[in-house]
Formats: C-alpha cells, sequence, structure tokens
C-alpha cells in the first residue's frame, strides 16, 4: 500500500553504511520529489473537480440509488463507548459535539444553521451524535429519525462537505450499527428510507477517490453496510467490501501490530472498526476474510503497546493521549491477551520500562504519500511517564485541530529542531488541497540500536531528518533502572563534504521537552536544572550542559482543541562542520 513505512532496522542508513549522498546529489533528489509531488497534485486536482462534477450530477445520483435494498439485516455492534449523558442532552435540545455546542430546542435542525466550529460540523455529518442518542432511552429512536429526516431533505442528494472524507464514511458506518435498533419505532417508509440511505453511502465509497489513505477503513464500512442491509444490495456490498479488506489488510496493519500511517489512534479506531465487522459477519452466518482475525489480534497487541503506565494511549504521528475507558472497551474482547513486547521495529516505535519511569519513543521515519495526510516531522521524539503523571509528552496534534499543521513541525515534540526550520514540512496551499496536508522532506532514514540488561536500557536513535542542513540526528538515552533515573545524549553530526576550515556558520540548535497540561516545572537558581512535578507531587530534576534554559508556554491537544502547558527549551549552537551536542539527565528530587 502507498506509503506503507519501513523502519530502520529494516533499511540501513546510507549515513551509516557505505558513506553519505553529497548534498548536490541531495538537492536535485529534493528536487526530483517536489516534482513528483506536483504532478501527483494536479493530477489529483484534475480528478477531484471531474468527480465533483459527477457526483453531483442526476445521472450518478440514480447510480448510486439502485438496485434499491429490501430491507434491514443484521445489527452491528460497535464497541466504543458511549455517553447517554450526551443523548439525554440532545433529548433536551442542546447537541453537544466535539467541543461545541448547539441549541436547538424543541424542534430545532442542526442541518440547517450554521455549525459552531468546523470539527463539530464534520462530527454532525459524520452522525458521530447518533450512538450516544439511542443510549439516552425513550425518546431517543423518534428524535434520531427526525434528525435524520432534517439530513436527508437538506443534504440527501448531494453535497461536497458531507458526502466526502471521513463524513461520508464515519455516516455510513454509524447508520447502518444504528438502523436496526430505529426499525421498531420506523414507518415502513422510513426503514425504507434508511436502508436506502445506507445503500448509497456505500456505493459512493466504493466509487469515491477522495481519502486514498483511508481505503481499507472505508472498505470495511462498505463490508459492514452490506451486513447491515438484505438482499442483492447486500450480497453485493459484501463481496465488493470483503474483497478490499482482504486486500488491504496486511498492508495496513503491520506485523507487529501497527497501523500503516505510524498513528498508535488511527490503529486503535482500526480496531473498533474490525470488531464490528467481524460481529456483523458473525450475526449474517458469513465467514471472515482470511487474515480478519490475525489483523485483530495483532491490533490489540499494539493498542497494549501504546498503552503508557498512566492507562493513557501514546500520543504520536497524528494521534492523541486516548482515555482508559476506551482503550479498555477496545481489548474487552480479549482482555487477558499476552504482554506486549517493548519494541515495535516495524511500524517504529521503542518502549524502555525502569523502575519508574517508562519512556516510549518515535524510532521509525513519519509515513509518506497518502497516509502521511496526519503524520508530523518528530522523528526521535520521546513521551515519559512516571508512574500515572505522564510528565514529557508532545503537543498531542490531530486531524481534529484544523488549521494546526504547525504542530505538526519538529519543535512540537520532545525532539531536537535546529533554527528555525523542522524535519519535514506539511504541504499547503492548493497541493495540500488536492492531495491533503501530505508530509514532505520528512526524514527517510533511522537506524536504531538497542541492549537491554539487567541494570538497564541503551537506546539509540539516528535519522537523516536534518540532512538539508548537512546534520544528522542521532539520540542516545540510558535508562538506568537501579538509579531509577533516564540519561540523554543529543548529538548533531556533519555529513557530507564540508569543508571544516571553510566560513563559520552557526546555527541555534534546542531540544525541547513538552510538558503534559497536569505538569509544572520550575526553574533553578542556577538558571539551568528544571523542577518537574506531575499531579504526584513527586519531584524531577532535569539537569544539562545547555548554554542556554528556559521554560516557555506551549499547547497540547485534546480531541482538536488546546490546553495550555509549558516546555522546558534546552539551548545551544551547532556548526554544520563540526557538529554539536546537549546532554541531559532526569532523575528523582532527593527531597521529595
Amino acid at each position: 500500500m502507498e506509503g506503507a513505512p519501513e523502519t530502520g532496522s529494516a533499511r540501513k542508513s546510507s549515513a551509516l553504511a557505505g558513506g553519505p549522498p553529497s548534498r548536490a546529489r541531495g538537492a536535485r533528489g529534493r528536487g526530483k520529489r517536489t516534482k513528483g509531488v506536483f504532478l501527483k497534485a494536479l493530477g489529483a486536482a484534475i480528478k477531484g473537480n471531474v468527480e465533483r462534477e459527477w457526483f453531483g450530477s442526476p445521472p450518478h445520483r440514480a447510480t448510486i440509488s439502485r438496485p434499491r435494498p429490501v430491507g434491514l439485516a443484521a445489527h452491528p455492534h460497535d464497541p466504543r463507548p458511549v455517553d447517554p449523558e450526551r443523548g439525554r442532552q440532545l433529548l433536551d435540545g442542546l447537541m453537544v459535539l466535539d467541543g461545541g455546542a448547539l441549541r436547538l430546542g424543541e424542534t430545532g435542525d442542526p442541518f440547517d444553521q450554521p455549525s459552531p466550529t468546523r470539527q463539530f460540523a464534520a462530527a454532525l455529518h459524520g452522525f458521530d451524535w447518533l450512538p450516544h442518542l439511542l443510549a439516552a432511552g425513550p425518546g431517543s429512536a423518534r428524535l434520531a429519525l427526525r434528525l435524520l429526516q432534517d439530513w436527508r431533505r437538506v443534504f440527501g442528494t448531494w453535497n461536497v462537505f458531507s458526502w466526502s472524507g471521513e463524513r461520508l464514511e464515519r455516516r455510513t458506518f454509524h447508520l447502518a450499527c444504528a438502523a436496526k435498533a430505529l426499525a421498531p419505532e420506523a414507518s415502513d417508509a422510513e426503514i425504507a428510507a434508511m436502508a436506502l440511505d445506507i445503500a448509497r453511502g456505500a456505493r459512493q465509497l466504493l466509487k469515491a477517490s477522495d481519502a486514498p489513505g483511508r481505503k481499507l477503513e472505508r472498505a470495511v464500512v462498505v463490508a459492514i453496510a452490506g451486513c447491515a442491509l438484505t438482499g442483492k444490495v447486500s450480497d453485493r456490498l459484501m463481496v465488493q467490501g470483503l474483497k478490499r479488506v482482504g486486500a488491504l489488510l496486511d498492508a495496513t496493519v503491520l506485523p507487529d501490530g501497527g497501523h500503516a500511517s505510524r498513528s498508535p489512534q488511527a490503529g486503535l479506531e482500526l480496531l473498533f472498526d474490525l470488531l464490528t465487522l467481524d460481529d456483523a459477519l458473525g450475526q449474517r452466518g458469513r465467514p471472515a476474510p482470511e487474515g480478519l482475525g490475525r489483523a485483530i489480534d495483532r491490533l490489540s497487541s499494539s493498542v497494549r503497546f501504546f498503552t503508557l503506565a498512566d492507562g493513557c494511549l501514546a500520543a504520536f504521528q497524528g494521534g492523541e493521549a486516548v482515555e482508559p475507558r476506551r482503550l479498555a472497551a477496545a481489548l474487552a474482547h480479549d482482555d487477558h491477551g499476552p504482554r506486549p513486547p517493548q519494541a515495535a521495529p516495524h511500524v517504529g516505535y521503542q518502549k524502555m520500562q525502569g523502575g519508574s519511569l517508562q519512556v516510549m519513543a518515535d524510532a521509525g521515519p513519519p509515513a509518506v504519500g497518502a497516509l502521511s495526510a496526519a503524520a508530523c516531522a518528530q522523528p526521535a521524539a520521546v513521551e515519559i511517564v512516571f508512574g500515572k503523571d505522564r510528565l514529557i509528552t508532545s503537543c498531542g496534534w490531530s486531524p481534529e485541530a484544523t488549521g494546526a499543521n504547525a504542530f505538526r513541525l519538529s519543535d512540537a515534540a520532545s525532539t531536537v529542531s535546529v533554527g528555525d526550520g523542522s524535519a519535514g514540512r506539511p504541504l499547503s496551499g492548493w497541493r495540500a488541497e488536492a492531495l491533503g496536508p501530505w508530509l514532505i522532506d520528512g526524514a527517510t532514514e533511522v537506524e536504531v540500536k538497542r541492549h537491554d540488561a539487567d541494570v538497564g536500557v541503551w537506546l539509540d536513535i539516528i535519522h537523516d531528518g536534518w540532512r538539508r542542513l548537512g546534520l544528522t540526528h542521532a539520540r542516545r538515552l540510558y535508562l538506568d533502572i537501579k538509579a531509577d533515573e533516564l540519561r540523554g545524549e543529543d548529538s548533531l553530526l556533519p555529513v557530507g563534504s564540508a569543508n571544516p576550515d571553510g566560513p563559520r556558520r552557526y546555527l541555534p540548535f534546542s531540544v525541547t521537552f513538552h510538558l503534559h497540561p497536569d505538569a509544572r516545572a520550575s526553574l533553578a537558581r542556577d538558571g539551568k536544572s528544571v523542577l518537574i512535578k506531575g499531579p504526584s507531587n513527586v519531584g524531577w530534576w532535569l539537569r544539562n550542559d545547555a548554554v542556554d534554559v528556559h521554560i516557555a508556554p506551549s499547547a497540547h491537544f485534546d480531541h482538536g482543541h488546546a490546553r495550555r502547558a509549558g516546555a522546558i527549551v534546552l539551548k545551544s549552537q551547532v556548526r554544520p562542520e563540526k557538529g554539536a551536542k546537549i546532554r541531559w539527565k532526569l532523575a528523582r528530587a532527593a527531597d521529595h
């Protein structure tokens, strides 16, 4: 599948085995890549314009509307936890979605008035409110049927926003899971309309090309939609969906269970969808495609691997720190699964476990192409947890944080930044509109070396994300189990044929440690050491040999909304011809 990442363990860095490429050759390579992205964006823009014109036409609407489904069959179970309180709020006339709220009253129509935020609108048209409403008790089914009619009246034919991207995918999924539960309260005409909505949504998912990075997720929804319906329509959608699922599973779910996008949260959400599909196929008495059970087992193991000691998910590569309740729901089918290993080399992450400290490190190159729409240019980033306290994290950016692509850059994670640049950048302008905000110019070569011993764990990560500056970043971590402390060394190493006696050019560089919003830091009198405390009030000293140290304001995203946080920034300078390093140590404060 396009964009499936390789890890450093699977390939050798050219800078470490056989010598680095020259700067001139690197520039030519960047030029070819830029031209390739330009041509892909041009092709996608043309195709997208043609598709939008066709999808909005009466002939296309007729194509996805026939043949009509006969009725409803299975009631697929989505294991995601629901919040009945949100449903009760909607019954009382208040719709709360993704941090936004809309007062509807008793008969208000949310689809015929402006949404408070884009995130709210996406959740509204994705029918994210439907499972919560159905859990609210008496009256919920009738209100749901009315809201479905309201949506159908305004957007049921075609709309670019409502009928594209994850909105179409999630709406079809939620409706397929809810239709059977709504049927007892629905008239024959309402049941027929719901069945047609499901069939039209699934057929549109098979035809549209606007979300190439979610091919597997879309195929899963098509198969679930087929299970929810009856008749020839059902059989055809199941066959088409399952054929695509079988072809895409192994490319998307890597051998260690990681999602090919490298987002831990993307793997979690795919696990939920596959569990729903497995349940729906069981209800219909249909055999699961080869590899479905294996993918579920691998994804379950990966969720366990990415669950940190505070009970939340590691927040890397466009994924947020998902809460424990949601993780427990994903693993309820297999709550006694095997303990995962400490390394996930295929997806590119390493976990280090000490006495009370736990470290998760991003040890792979970011995804490329269509799978990189949420990727972050943050190689060698770390998260550090003490007990239940997440001390060091990243900004936790996710695609829900609309317009905040700057948080995908290097300085938004706990890693190294050089100058005012980044080890990769998202597309912008018309190319981003055509392809999505792909990440380009990110690290391509990552080498990982790990050594586990009784006394501690060594981890070396070396990447070429700063190759345009003639530098390689090497991060060495040592977790001392006996002393219960973490020592780090961040080195910038020269590559290429730079002349050490040439003109001196100094670049500022920094090692940043982003604090979780629940953690706080204070600078010691020496102006260098920093005391960090989490909710448990246990103190940790971050000592270092940086030239300058300061605490800066930062942000941490939760469900796409920023929370105020802080960041510890260790600063120095580097000559690309000479290299430089900053050493640091995190140790428990003796008086705490």
